[in-house]
């Protein structure tokens, strides 16, 4: 899927500040400006909207990237003061001493286990010699190689895990290449819309419901505490919007390059969500200790110290 710029972005230089965004380089050195990562994505669609909740005096700057540690490498250089992450990538900063905060939460839910309609694979005993398409800095990959261990089924030798894009994924299950993806959406939906795929529920454990946060640096949310407040202001206004607005979403991510027909299904099946809750973070720990579990860690990390949910506190009661 191509990635395009598709964000509002309130400043003099649109262009210039577009490709500095997406490539990594510094935005801004101006104390006001708002500067944003995410990706176009169905499980990211809140900071696409921010500028509906913006003064045409502030100075607000929505940037895309291709993935989660370029978003949070920026953050913490400073060039964003706020982005999207997984908690794979947050877990993995933490581990590594990095300054970074969770400070709200931003969708849940989303993912599954998609098989070949008629594979045969009822279950995730079934998957033993069987080739399975993953990204392995996900949720999903953890979930599924944790699962596998649990049956005693060996995800060096008993299965083959074939690393690939999520749009890959779908390609190759149609084509008959892989048997199986563990993936999110909307690529579960395209999937089952177009009849060659068919879902096996993670039923087994928490830690699925699990999908996408914010992220800032400790030293930004001191030093610059009312825009990081306006910020979470913008975040929670434009969560609750979207809750309300299934429209909006929809429109939205086809903006992605996204069929329509896939996305009222894929938007079912995520939950947009600001809140964390001390359960969340008691996943979050289950999650750490199954990336460890499969050596994707060495250490697990204090976890509540990843957290900062101070701003969010503060602009949830205003509302």
């Amino acid at each position: 899927m191509n990635k395009k710029l598709l964000s509002v972005i309130l400043s003099s230089a649109i262009v210039a500040g577009a490709l500095v965004g997406c490539s990594g380089k510094s935005v801004s050195s101006d104390s006001k400006k708002m500067t944003v990562g995410a990706l176009e994505s169905v499980n990211i669609i809140q900071p696409f909207f921010y500028d509906e909740f913006s003064d045409e005096s502030e100075n607000l700057e929505v940037n895309t990237f291709e993935g989660y540690d370029e978003m949070k490498d920026a953050v913490i250089s400073g060039k964003l003061d706020i982005a999207a992450t997984n908690w794979i990538s947050a877990i993995k900063a933490a581990e590594n001493g990095e300054d970074i905060k969770v400070i709200a939460g931003m969708s849940n839910g989303g993912s599954a286990l998609v098989v070949k309609k008629d594979s045969g694979i009822e279950s995730i005993e079934d998957l033993k010699g069987k080739t399975i398409g993953y990204l392995p800095e996900s949720i999903e990959y953890v979930k599924l190689a944790n699962e596998l261990k649990e049956k005693g089924i060996d995800i060096k030798k008993d299965v083959k895990f074939k690393e690939m894009d999520l749009e890959s994924m779908i390609k190759e299950l149609s084509g008959g290449n892989i048997d199986a993806f563990c993936g999110e959406e909307p690529y579960v939906s395209i999937a089952l819309e177009d009849g060659f795929g068919k879902v096996i529920d993670y039923k087994s454990d928490e830690i699925v419901s699990l999908n996408t946060a914010i992220i800032a640096t400790e030293e930004n949310i001191k030093d610059n505490p009312e825009k990081m407040r306006e910020l979470m202001d913008k975040h929670v206004k434009s969560t609750n919007h979207l809750m309300m607005s299934k429209e909006d979403r929809i429109n939205k991510a086809a903006e992605f390059g996204i069929d329509k027909k896939y996305l009222e299904k894929s938007i079912d099946n995520i939950e947009l969500s600001t809140y964390i809750s001390p359960e969340m973070i008691e996943e979050v720990k289950k999650l750490a200790e199954e990336m460890k579990e499969i050596g994707m860690i060495d250490n697990i990390p204090n976890i509540e110290n990843m957290f900062d949910l101070s701003m969010l506190e503060n602009s949830m009661m205003k509302r």
